[in-house]
């Protein structure tokens, strides 16, 4: 699967927002992970890149995948 399908379809596993989509996870929560330290592995890839997604306005490339 392709890293932008991953976040469009990937859910959140833990936290106040467990089993959102990783694109539908709200900017604060996602800068407060940037601030704190992403968690290691793919979560954190996939986080860290979500972060420049939505620093560039580049939703709308995500969202269409979720389907």
């Amino acid at each position: 699967m392709h890293d932008l399908e991953k976040l469009a379809r990937y859910k959140m596993p833990f936290g106040k927002f467990k089993d959102w989509a990783l694109i539908d996870l709200p900017e604060e929560y996602i800068f407060w992970f940037e601030s704190q330290g992403f968690p290691p592995g793919e979560l954190g890839e996939l986080l860290a890149m979500l972060v420049e997604i939505k620093v560039n306005g580049l939703e709308h490339l995500v969202r269409p995948l979720k389907n």
